[in-house]
């Protein structure tokens, strides 16, 4: 993480965030070292976690940590122009639903669980589960350091004390009036890790864990989940964008994702879904950022898809069509857990 990471001229990182904790503080007890697998800590100068077999960690100038395992490459996730595209759309408001349908799957009763959005992009969906449940706490891992550099905006430093640098009383007391008006972000960090590969996470920590759009690793998911703790997976349907995928050869639904989605929630109990759809009114502009922010982004040429968008209607009516699926982990830990 050299090239994310501030250094002084000696060679050492230092804090970028002068009085302030990163928000990886605020989860750094529920992370593990992708080396050997001992628990982490935040250095002294909140620059870099590191454990006591002497790996190390530096915390990006952005605020999250790459925790990718021996020869793990990080080039292999969304790239900045796909992530740009994602954080375009979902800013536009056309998953809201979704994500709010999310955050209602949550309703976990720990007043401080830790939720960890696994493939979670920018962290837009963590962030809205957070911010109904203000009192969770949140980890976005992703592969992509683009994906982990915006979610990592989305997380609120912890403040530490400061000394009074206003000359007096009233004016103090104005600018606490205001600061108290601001909308908190959330307890949200970013981690860069690859979800196939075990997870830089300690065992039973997560109270839920998300899995939206995004590959799941059953054994992985098993092994952090705490007893009881619920995995919140949002899968497309066959109906899912159909008013594209067609005209602009995006990449459809797999016939057998349901028969793989049962058999990767083999283990867990207490199953349950519900359908979210509805249509919303996509611009060109939001169509484009559609579908260059997931795998058909790798399959179509900008020109080629440029003409077919401008051969819709603009705006174009479009399905947004899922199924939100909730899953406990079992209260007795499994082989999968070891």
């Amino acid at each position: 993480m050299t090239s994310d990471t501030a250094r002084d001229p000696h060679g050492a990182a230092r804090s970028t965030c002068p009085g302030r904790l990163p928000a990886l503080a605020t989860v750094v007890d529920a992370l593990a070292c992708p080396v050997c697998g001992l628990p982490v800590e935040l250095d002294a100068d909140a620059a870099a976690l590191t454990c006591h077999g002497g790996h190390g960690f530096d915390i990006a100038k952005q605020g999250y940590v790459s925790l990718l395992r021996g020869g793990g490459n990080a080039s292999t996730g969304d790239n900045a122009e796909m992530v740009a595209a994602r954080d375009a759309l979902l800013e536009r408001g056309h998953y809201a639903r979704i994500a709010d349908a999310v955050a209602d799957a949550v309703e976990t009763a720990k007043p401080q669980g830790l939720v960890v959005d696994l493939a979670g992009g920018t962290g837009y969906y963590l962030e809205r589960v957070l911010r109904s449940h203000p009192r969770l706490r949140g980890i976005d891992v992703d592969l992509s350091k683009f994906a982990a550099r915006r979610a990592a905006r989305r997380g609120a430093p912890v403040a530490l004390p400061q000394p009074q640098t206003l000359a007096d009383n009233q004016t103090q007391t104005a600018v606490g009036a205001q600061l108290s008006t601001l909308d908190p972000a959330p307890t949200l960090a970013a981690v860069v890790a690859d979800v196939w590969q075990p997870l830089p996470l300690q065992t039973g920590v997560a109270a839920a864990i998300l899995s939206i759009f995004g590959p799941r690793n059953r054994p992985e998911i098993l092994r952090v989940l705490q007893p009881g703790g619920r995995l919140v997976v949002v899968t497309p349907t066959a109906r899912h964008l159909r008013e594209l995928i067609g005209p602009l050869g995006m990449i459809g639904v797999d016939d057998r994702k349901q028969e793989r989605l049962a058999a990767q929630l083999d283990g867990f109990v207490d199953l349950s879904s519900t359908s979210v759809e509805y249509e919303t009114s996509m611009s060109h502009a939001d169509v484009v950022n559609d579908v260059l922010m997931g795998p058909s982004a790798h399959h179509v040429d900008a020109d080629r898809l440029a003409a077919r968008v401008a051969e819709l209607p603009d705006p174009v009516a479009v399905t947004v069509s899922v199924t939100v699926t909730t899953a406990f982990a079992p209260r007795e830990p499994s082989a999968d857990q070891g």
